[in-house]
C-alpha cells in the first residue's frame, strides 16, 4: 500500500492520509494590467480620492473658526463636530485611496513563502529590504507624479484638524485652565451650608433629582451618584456637571487608610470621589461592595476606595481625586473645598 494511502472505514476503497499542493490557481489580469486607458481612469480614481481628503481637512479647519463657539447641535458644539468630520473623511479618503491603489496599480501576482525560523539570516534579510525597494518601485509612484503629488498633500494637510485647535491663540475656546477647577469650590446663595469653623461649602445633592444628602442618609455600604447642588441650568451646565460628577460611598472608618493630612476629608467613613477616569476620563461608576474597588467600564482600571482611590488594576496612571466633605450645621454633606488637583486624564500642562 502506498504511504500515501491508508484503508478507509467505509469499506474496502482508500482515501489520502494526505494531500498534494494544488499549486497556486492561474493568475487572472486586472483590467487596468491589460488596457493602458483603464489604468490611468484608476490613477485618476485614487488621485480624486487623495483630494477629496485634502478638501475635507481644509473645511474643517475653515470651520472651526467661521463656526461661532456658541452654535450648538443638540448638546454638541457644531465647531467640534466640524472638525471631526473633517478629520475623519480627511483620514478615510487617504485609506481608501492606498487600498484602491494598491488592489488596481500595483502588482497583485501570487507569492508563496514557506515557514522558516522566526530570525531570519542576512541573506533573507538583504532580500527582504530589497523587496520593499521593488514595492516602492512597483507602485509606480516615481513615473506618476499626479498620484506623487496627491499623497504628499493629502498626508500633509490630514493633521491640521488635530494640529489647529492646540495651537494657542487662534480663535479657538482651548483653556485649559478650566480643567483645573470646577464648581464645587463656588458658593452661590441659597446652595451651601455653614461648617462648625464659621466656613461654607456647596452641598452635595442626588444626581439627577438635586435634592440635597445628609450624612444620616448614607448607610455603610450604600452609593450615591452626586452632583453640587443647584448646579445653574445655563448654557455651560452640562460641561460643568461633567467635571464635578462624584460618587459618594459609606465604609466602615476601621478599613479607612488615610494620610494624617486628609484625615478630615472624610466624615465618619463617608468618602467622595471624582467618577471621571484618570485614563481616558471614562465614568468609573461600578462598585464592588466586598473588595471595596471602584471599577471603569471601558478599560477596565480598577482604584481602591479604602486606600485614596489609589489605582490597583489597569492602564489608569493616578488614584481619583478626593473631594473634602464635611458636615453643615442642619446635618448637610457639603465640600470643604473644590478638588485639590484637576480632575480627569492627565494632560501636557501637568506633571502626572
Amino acid at each position: 500500500m502506498s504511504s500515501l494511502e491508508r484503508p478507509s472505514t467505509a469499506g474496502t476503497s482508500t482515501v489520502p492520509a494526505r494531500f498534494e499542493n494544488p499549486g497556486l490557481e492561474e493568475h487572472k489580469p486586472r483590467l487596468s494590467d491589460i488596457d493602458q486607458r483603464a489604468a490611468k481612469r484608476v490613477e485618476r480614481q485614487v488621485a480624486l480620492l487623495f483630494a477629496i481628503s485634502v478638501l475635507a481637512s481644509l473645511a474643517a479647519v475653515v470651520a472651526y473658526f467661521a463656526i461661532p463657539s456658541e452654535d450648538t447641535l443638540g448638546t454638541v458644539r457644531a465647531s467640534t463636530l466640524a472638525l471631526g468630520l473633517g478629520l475623519g473623511i480627511g483620514m478615510l479618503g487617504i485609506g481608501v485611496a492606498a487600498i484602491h491603489w494598491s488592489k488596481s496599480i500595483m502588482n497583485n501576482m501570487e507569492r508563496v513563502e514557506q515557514r522558516h525560523p522566526q530570525r531570519s539570516d542576512a541573506q533573507t534579510r538583504a532580500v527582504a529590504g530589497q523587496m520593499m525597494v521593488d514595492g516602492v518601485d512597483d507602485s509606480g509612484i516615481a513615473r506618476r507624479p499626479l498620484l506623487k503629488g496627491a499623497l504628499v498633500g493629502a498626508a500633509a494637510l490630514a493633521p491640521l484638524p488635530i494640529l489647529v485647535p492646540l495651537v494657542g491663540g487662534l480663535g479657538g475656546d482651548w483653556n485649559v485652565s478650566k480643567l483645573k477647577h470646577t464648581v464645587w469650590g463656588d458658593h452661590p446663595e441659597g446652595f451651601v451650608g455653614t461648617l462648625p469653623d464659621g466656613s461654607v461649602g456647596r452641598r452635595l445633592a442626588r444626581d439627577p433629582e438635586d435634592t440635597p444628602i445628609r450624612a444620616t442618609d448614607v448607610t455603610i455600604g450604600s452609593v450615591f451618584h452626586v452632583i453640587p447642588h443647584g448646579l445653574s441650568e445655563d448654557e455651560e451646565y452640562y460641561e460643568e456637571k461633567a467635571k464635578a460628577v462624584v460618587l459618594l460611598v459609606r465604609l466602615d472608618p476601621r478599613v479607612l487608610k488615610e494620610r494624617p493630612e486628609r484625615a478630615d476629608w472624610s466624615y465618619d467613613g463617608i468618602v467622595a470621589y471624582s467618577k471621571i477616569c484618570t485614563h481616558v476620563g471614562c465614568p468609573v461608576a461600578l462598585y464592588e461592595q466586598q473588595t471595596h474597588h471602584l471599577l471603569c467600564p471601558c478599560h477596565q482600571s480598577t482604584f481602591d476606595i479604602t486606600d485614596e482611590a489609589k489605582v490597583v488594576f489597569g492602564p489608569a496612571g493616578r488614584p481619583l481625586p478626593q473631594l473634602p466633605i464635611a458636615v453643615d450645621d442642619e446635618g448637610y454633606l457639603v465640600a470643604r473645598s473644590d478638588f485639590t488637583e484637576p480632575v480627569g486624564p492627565t494632560f501636557w500642562e501637568r506633571l502626572r
